[in-house]
């Protein structure tokens, strides 16, 4: 290797590396202090490692039974809303793959405005409203099903697949039902692992959906929880559980457990996630 790749190189290792800390470094504090207690957090000033360690503030999460509820909420809604919007995403996107389709360029051009316009906050409310969703994980599920980016992306993977292959099938006696679960759908894994991956990650982070939709603090994501969670903690509103006392090391554990199931799911899905990003390239 020339001596002017090897700087290149090094220079680009470089800018990685300190990219790495500075996503890093917040959540190793974030993750280090939710392990510290209440008085060395408050008193020794900033600090990476602490010299008590700690599960207290994990235990004063586990005993508090909205923080329990509003993550198996989270679980429903991620799982529910992730599965129903692929559903509706393989369905759209195989029929505009389709270049028979009647009205198929229409179609796709409608798909492309509403990633610049939208019909609004407010009239999404009411049309929610008039369809008695309020209070009902439906009102999360049904809005925003289909993301207009991941459709392309998945309609496009679909364009690439051999029309000599969906012929033989279908010469076989293979109808579109069949052919489309049997035949596409599995040559077609890494981009639906990709494009689920980012449905769920969207689900799990959502917050405002619910804040909208949702009366019943019974029914909140974890989302939804921790930002009333720390809200509550500004105004002191939080007090003891189960013989854990609060402190601002349970506001850094609620974040940590917030973030872990997405961290812990992300390492078995990064295989896919590589192969399904260049879903709709141009191939050589």
């Amino acid at each position: 290797m020339k001596k002017s790749n090897r700087l290149f190189d090094s220079f680009i290792y470089l800018i990685l590396v300190v990219i790495f800390l500075f996503i890093a470094f917040p959540f190793a504090y974030i993750l280090f202090s939710s392990f510290s207690t209440k008085t060395e957090f408050l008193t020794r000033g900033f600090f990476l490692f602490p010299h008590d360690w700690t599960i207290n503030s994990y235990g004063y999460l586990l005993l508090n039974a909205n923080f329990v509820r509003s993550y198996g909420n989270t679980f429903i809604i991620t799982i529910g809303g992730t599965a129903i919007s692929l559903f509706f995403t393989i369905l759209m996107a195989y029929g505009l793959s389709k270049v028979w389709l009647r009205g198929r360029k229409t179609m796709n051009m409608l798909v492309l405005i509403t990633m610049i316009f939208n019909g609004g906050l407010i009239p999404t409310y009411l049309v929610v409203r008039q369809l008695h969703l309020i209070n009902s994980y439906w009102a999360l599920f049904l809005t925003g099903a289909i993301f207009p980016f991941l459709l392309i992306l998945m309609r496009s993977f679909f364009s690439n697949i051999p029309a000599e292959l969906e012929e033989a099938a279908r010469m076989d006696g293979c109808g579109e039902w069949r052919l489309l679960y049997t035949i596409i759908v599995p040559l077609s894994m890494p981009s639906l692992v990709t494009i689920g991956l980012m449905y769920g990650v969207a689900r799990w982070n959502d917050y405002f959906q619910a804040v909208l939709y949702l009366n019943d603090a019974n029914k909140w994501p974890i989302q939804t929880f921790l930002r009333q969670f720390l809200l509550d903690s500004d105004t002191g509103m939080l007090t003891s559980v189960g013989g854990f006392e609060y402190g601002p090391p349970v506001k850094m554990a609620a974040v940590v457990a917030t973030a872990l199931p997405l961290l812990i799911c992300y390492p078995f899905l990064q295989k896919y996630f590589n192969k399904g990003m260049m879903v709709g390239s141009v191939k050589g």
